[in-house]
């Protein structure tokens, strides 16, 4: 009876809801242990480092157990919740808790070709294609290295001291061990170049890829480390292998330095938020891209009066009725127009072809401020749209993303980006490029300001602009003429019409 039972339970695994996520935050359970669920039907929320997804199960069951509670950020992959699909009646469950994912599924059909589960929403769980090196057996027990390795990295966020960790004088005796005994680290080749030129040792790496793969946030943060290092090094043995009381003594200098920061922090004067989700993603995109492309900003300010004059004559136009109208829908118009003017300005870096990738459609992004944070979805084939139909997608657009539910297909594919600063009353910025992208167009407060028109100073409409582009793809000249090209339609709307 409890092989019956138990073979008729089938484990849905969190399923990658953007192409190449690894993990995701359950926010919301839509039913409970005992619930009867029918194919496609949805059973919780989650959100991913890019927006938030209703999750439908593929089967229909009695929901056996939720596998992790609201508020846990589970890995692609892990079982989070088990369905009896006999049909029989679930028994009582108490509230869930936090349990292992269950690893084998007995009754789950082998895949056809890519080893991806069935699901409704994602694209599943793949089968990792990389095999990690069988490691040699180490001297100690790996558990007891363990929570040295932990208190250390500890150590170095800055988040406690490795006091703890010195019963265990694991981390110094593993510490000696030659590079012939050290498996070689898991990193792809242009992450193995940029921890070359950056002079970081790949094996001194904590990785935090999936199986195990260095990433480039990982030699990045390796790169930081040395100003912290300093503190580490009464820890490292320089004589044979110590005993327990010696790496005691060793160790005693990191407790005392580390001591200070830690009795400093004040709970009712400081405020500690988890980093996760759609913060997390911001902030691993911006180190990436501002540590990878070679950025360059130029500035233009610009009169900007006959196109404000423009937009309100719009919002009167029977063709633009119902739709939203504003200026950043002719600067958007504007940066279209200039891209097809200067085509070579579109287009991506290809790291591991070292092939620079010509696109030839516009997936315009939007950087839009949500609850959840910075994302940047984007207009699929901008380009192609006509006036209206881009107010249309602009207007649809924003109102998902302030309802924080934007898909991840949306924020993906995206060519340039405009971000409107000027929302906000500032006069512009130097934005940092969205990764995979060429260039990025800033757009600061419009302000009535004194300017020269037609020999006579005036109060006008004036902005400034700021382009920032990838200087391996594009050069200064380029850039220059893409953002004249932009200031001069917004000066001269006309322009759109003869250059469009």
């Amino acid at each position: 009876m409890t092989t019956m039972t138990e073979a008729s339970v089938r484990e849905f695994k969190m399923p990658d809801v953007g192409e190449g996520l690894t993990e995701a935050e359950i926010l919301k359970w839509y039913v409970q242990p005992g619930d009867t669920v029918t194919d496609g039907q949805v059973v919780c929320e989650v959100e991913t480092a890019k927006a938030a997804v209703e999750l439908p199960i593929p089967y229909d069951g009695v929901v056996r157990e939720l596998r992790f509670p609201e508020g846990t950020t589970v890995d692609v992959g892990m079982s989070i919740i088990a369905v009896d699909v006999s049909g029989g009646s679930a028994p009582a469950a108490a509230a869930p808790e936090p349990a292992p994912a269950v690893e084998e599924e007995p009754e789950e059909p082998k895949s056809q070709g890519s080893g991806r589960q069935p699901v409704l929403v994602g694209y599943g769980v793949a089968t990792s294609s990389t095999k990690r090196r069988p490691r040699k057996s180490a001297e100690i027990p790996a558990q007891e290295s363990a929570p040295v390795s932990a208190a250390v990295q500890a150590e170095l966020n800055g988040h406690g001291t490795v006091a703890e960790a010195a019963p265990a004088p694991s981390a110094p005796v593993s510490a000696p061990a030659t590079a012939a005994d050290r498996p070689r680290p898991l990193a792809k080749p242009p992450v193995r170049k940029l921890a070359k030129d950056l002079g970081v040792d790949l094996a001194s790496v904590v990785p935090s890829g999936p199986d195990g793969i260095i990433t480039r946030e990982d030699v990045h943060a390796a790169a930081a480390a040395p100003a912290q290092a300093p503190a580490q090094a009464p820890a490292r043995p320089t004589a044979p292998q110590p005993t327990p009381a010696t790496a005691q003594v060793s160790t005693a200098p990191v407790t005392t330095a580390a001591a200070a920061p830690a009795a400093s922090y004040d709970a009712g004067r400081e405020t500690r938020i988890p980093v996760k989700g759609v913060r997390k993603a911001t902030a691993q995109a911006m180190v990436g891209s501002a540590f990878t492309a070679p950025h360059v900003t130029e500035f233009v300010t610009v009169d900007v009066t006959r196109t404000m004059k423009l937009v309100e004559e719009l919002k009167g136009d029977k063709d633009m009725q119902g739709l939203r109208v504003n200026p950043l829908l002719l600067i958007a118009k504007a940066l279209l127009v200039a891209i097809k003017r200067n085509p070579d300005v579109n287009a991506s870096w290809d790291e591991a072809n070292q092939e620079i990738v010509r696109k030839h459609y516009v997936n315009l992004g939007i950087a839009a401020a949500t609850p959840r944070g910075l994302i940047v979805p984007n207009i699929k084939d901008a380009h192609d749209k006509t006036l209206p139909q881009l107010a249309e997608a602009l207007g649809e657009l924003v109102a998902t993303a302030r309802e924080g539910r934007t898909s991840p297909a949306a924020m993906q594919g995206g060519t340039v980006t405009i971000t409107n600063v000027g929302v906000f009353g500032v006069d512009t910025g130097t934005p940092i490029l969205n990764p995979g992208e060429s260039a990025i167009l800033a757009v600061g407060a419009i302000k009535l300001q004194p300017w020269v028109h037609k020999g006579k100073v005036k109060p006008r409409q004036v902005t400034t602009l700021a382009l920032s582009f990838d200087h391996r793809l594009v050069d200064g000249e380029l850039g220059s003429k893409v953002l004249a090209d932009v200031a001069a339609v917004l000066e001269q709307p006309k322009r759109l019409i003869t250059w469009g």
